[in-house]
């Protein structure tokens, strides 16, 4: 009996030894495993996180360019505040080129928008609608940026003032307020300052 007793205990501690193994040494093992694995996988989230916004970054950089390309093209259709006669007299050019007669300019206060200013000039002219309508078309390809608002369109039949002249059929009074945007020279310097 004594070797059963023997060869029993030998094959119980042949079990138990891995038993005991697999509970103190490869399950913790397994369990650090696991841990270090999803460790691994959260620095790897953080990552793929940081190259998405690094790709982004690249984006915005263009973007940026872009917007001071816009920025640059703006400004070079603002004329300097010493060059806005020249660009009246386009203008008058333009209405007396397709019939119009200038009957009035008020020029108002010079107003600031934004680092530009805007030089607003109340106008009333008069002249055939076809005339008018080229006189529009003109106005908004000039290389400048300017701007008509609070028109005010009235079909006429004659001049008005001393000549009372007939105008053909279809003629227009029209009132409204242009605006000439100008630069002061002063964005384009803080510009260059903050490069």
């Amino acid at each position: 009996m004594n070797g059963i007793v023997r060869q029993l205990g030998f094959i119980i501690v042949m079990v138990a030894v891995p038993l005991v193994c697999w509970y103190f040494v490869f399950q913790p093992q397994n369990a650090l495993i696991d841990s270090v694995q999803e460790d691994i996988q959260t620095r790897q989230e953080k990552l793929d996180e940081v190259e998405a916004m690094a790709a982004d970054l690249e984006d915005l950089e263009s973007i940026v360019q872009n917007g001071l390309h816009a920025i640059e093209l703006i400004e070079s259709k603002l004329p300097r505040q010493q060059d806005v006669e020249s660009i009246l007299e386009q203008v008058w050019q333009t209405a007396r080129s397709n019939g119009l007669v200038v009957k009035s300019v008020r020029s108002k206060k010079p107003v600031t928008a934004m680092v530009y200013m805007e030089q607003p000039l109340d106008v009333e002219l008069e002249g055939p609608f076809e005339g008018f309508y080229a006189f529009m078309l003109a106005v908004e390809k000039l290389p400048r940026i300017t701007r008509i608002f609070d028109l005010e369109l009235a079909k006429i039949t004659h001049l008005s003032g001393p000549s009372k002249d007939e105008l053909p059929l279809g003629s227009v009074r029209a009132d409204f307020t242009l605006s000439i945007y100008f630069s002061t020279g002063r964005r384009t310097v803080s510009m260059e300052a903050t490069r």
